[in-house]
């Protein structure tokens, strides 16, 4: 890696830890509803303890979109592969969008993102990496997985949201369809199903991060 794609690498992280991101696609929102009279809706005031509930789950979710810049720069530095890492590339672009949005949204409800940002980027930085110099394939197919397992999570967070914050639920929508065709992705370009108890290992790491990240 040439010292330019290192001081690119540098500003991106810094830019993933500190919150300063940006999106090359206009945030989500939630499609416009109307009336039987004709008339537009208008959004339903969130209560404090609904307006803090979202702004955790949301948080839990800007802190997943940190980890995933990590893990895919750590994985773009490892592989060999020019075709690689243009793939991980494209997958932490559309992250970026996703931090970004997710920032947003965490503003809009009067919160903050989670004061450990830095310890789970170093966490995450660590693991993919580990992941790519053990090979492509592995490397591959714990990305698949993390983002199946990504995935879960917005599901549950869709059942969780409360009914009026569609704003957040239609960011969430949106992340949803981009893990899952990340997910596809790494599996069609060679990706490898990972042993179960390595499966179960990054779940309870994943239970760990979430429920630290909703609080704090």
């Amino acid at each position: 890696m040439t010292l330019d794609e290192l001081i690119t690498e540098f500003d991106r992280g810094l830019r993933s830890v500190t919150g300063i991101s940006r999106m090359t696609r206009p945030m989500p929102t939630p499609p416009a509803s109307e009336e039987a009279d004709g008339e537009k809706t208008v959004a339903a005031e969130l209560t404090p303890a609904e307006r803090a509930h979202a702004a955790g789950l949301m948080r839990v979710n800007h802190v997943g979109e940190v980890c995933a810049q990590a893990l895919y720069q750590a994985q773009k530095i490892a592989t060999r592969s020019p075709a690689l890492k243009d793939a991980f590339e494209r997958a932490a672009l559309e992250e970026e969008d996703h931090l970004a949005w997710t920032a947003r949204r965490l503003q809009a409800l009067d919160s903050r993102p989670s004061l450990l940002n830095p310890l789970w980027y170093a966490g995450a930085l660590a693991i993919g990496f580990a992941a790519g110099r053990l090979g492509d394939k592995v490397s591959l197919g714990f990305m698949a997985e993390t983002e199946r397992q990504v995935e879960r999570h917005l599901d549950s967070h869709l059942d969780s949201l409360p009914a009026g914050d569609r704003e957040s639920r239609a960011v969430v929508e949106q992340m949803r369809v981009d893990e899952a065709a990340h997910a596809k992705s790494a599996m069609d370009l060679g990706g490898i199903e990972l042993p179960l108890p390595v499966r179960s290992l990054m779940r309870a790491a994943s239970k760990v991060m979430t429920r630290t990240a909703y609080r704090i």
